[in-house]
């Protein structure tokens, strides 16, 4: 059997390379891969570079890490899975932009009827925001602010709100600020120059409990803008939980420069990814890892299907798997006029 695969190019270009689909191994699952989702975040990030420092000759890189289809085939102990089940799947080198994909079986999780392929795709992302989210140990009626309303920061405030946060928006997009809005976010635009007394109006009287940092590049300048918002012990010093989940950087001062802010960076879905051992089937003690990264996967399904985490309103467009090209060049050119991007797939002997 041949698969279609997406590939990054020398150039940053994407394309498509057709090879043989690998045999099944041991607790792997084949899935006919009907919808998958780019990330405009991670995989973009890797093409402009290359686009940035093209080197001819070197190898083409294939990506992908959240797709849904049907299940084709499995290969030992299964568990829940089983061949013509609608599932979605996660996983860098499995999960790729193909449309027949090898994946380890602990990273496929099943979709009720009511959640489409293409719904199904944001798993991955949705799994990265929820990661971040328990990582800011939040608690209901706390205040809050997202900067960066990608895919990853718009899931990330859906779900702080329905952990009973109040929680704000920022990113410099219009696109994504409108999009935001249609799922609910109250959002700002982080360029305004009022932005720090707009997020003292909206946390006050408390000041903000915790900020997420969903946006790549240099975050300095944010960082010494959010510490300003933070809500402020009766000695004068900066508190609550600032995350890092986007790739950018931030530079820290010690001591009293930076209060008793709590810094941490948050990535992945959930504890067992990367683990080879655990997604090709093994578990974990439930009582002392309470939530891996299948168990994060399913809640997300299920909150999709229960119409409480929205992602149709971040999707604008949807093009054949044979466009790889021109969906590269709409997040890569226009990243204010694409957000996700998705492929659907073509099948075939």
């Amino acid at each position: 059997m041949k698969k279609k695969t997406a590939v990054i190019r020398f150039d940053g270009k994407l394309a498509t390379v057709v090879e043989d689909v690998p045999e099944l191994k041991e607790g792997e699952v084949l899935i006919e891969v009907h919808a998958s989702l780019i990330s405009p975040g991670t995989e973009m990030m890797f093409a402009k570079t290359r686009r940035a420092n093209p080197e001819e000759g070197a190898e083409d890189v294939k990506f992908g890490y959240s797709n849904a289809g049907i299940v084709l085939k499995t290969c030992g102990d299964s568990k829940d899975i089983a061949p013509g089940m609608r599932v979605a799947a996660m996983g860098a080198g499995a999960a790729e932009h193909t449309n027949y994909a090898i994946v380890p079986v602990n990273l496929v999780v099943p979709i009720p009827d009511n959640v489409t392929y293409a719904q199904a795709s944001y798993l991955s992302l949705a799994a990265t925001a929820l990661q971040a989210v328990r990582r800011t140990n939040v608690k209901f009626g706390e205040y809050g602010t997202v900067l960066g309303l990608g895919i990853v920061g718009n899931l990330a405030c859906q779900l702080y709100k329905l952990a009973g946060c109040r929680v704000m928006g920022e990113d410099g997009m219009a696109l994504r600020t409108k999009i935001a809005r249609k799922c609910g976010i109250e959002t700002v635009n982080f360029k305004r120059k009022n932005v720090e007394e707009y997020r003292k109006e909206f946390a006050s009287p408390y000041g903000l409990d915790f900020s997420l940092f969903a946006f790549g590049g240099d975050a300095e300048a944010a960082f010494m803008s959010i510490k300003k918002g933070m809500k402020v012990s009766a000695d004068g010093h900066a508190m609550g939980n600032i995350v890092l989940v986007g790739g950018c950087r931030v530079s820290v001062d010690g001591g009293a420069a930076s209060g008793n802010l709590n810094i941490c960076v948050s990535s992945r879905t959930g504890a067992g990814y990367h683990d080879k051992v655990w997604e090709h089937g093994a578990d974990y003690p439930a009582a002392f890892v309470q939530f891996t990264t299948q168990r994060n996967a399913r809640e997300l399904i299920r909150l999709i299907a229960e119409k409480r985490l929205l992602v149709d309103p971040m999707t604008t467009h949807v093009l054949p798997l044979d466009e790889a090209e021109k969906a590269g060049d709409l997040l890569c050119n226009t990243p204010d006029k694409a957000l996700g991007v998705i492929f659907t797939m073509e099948h075939g002997a």
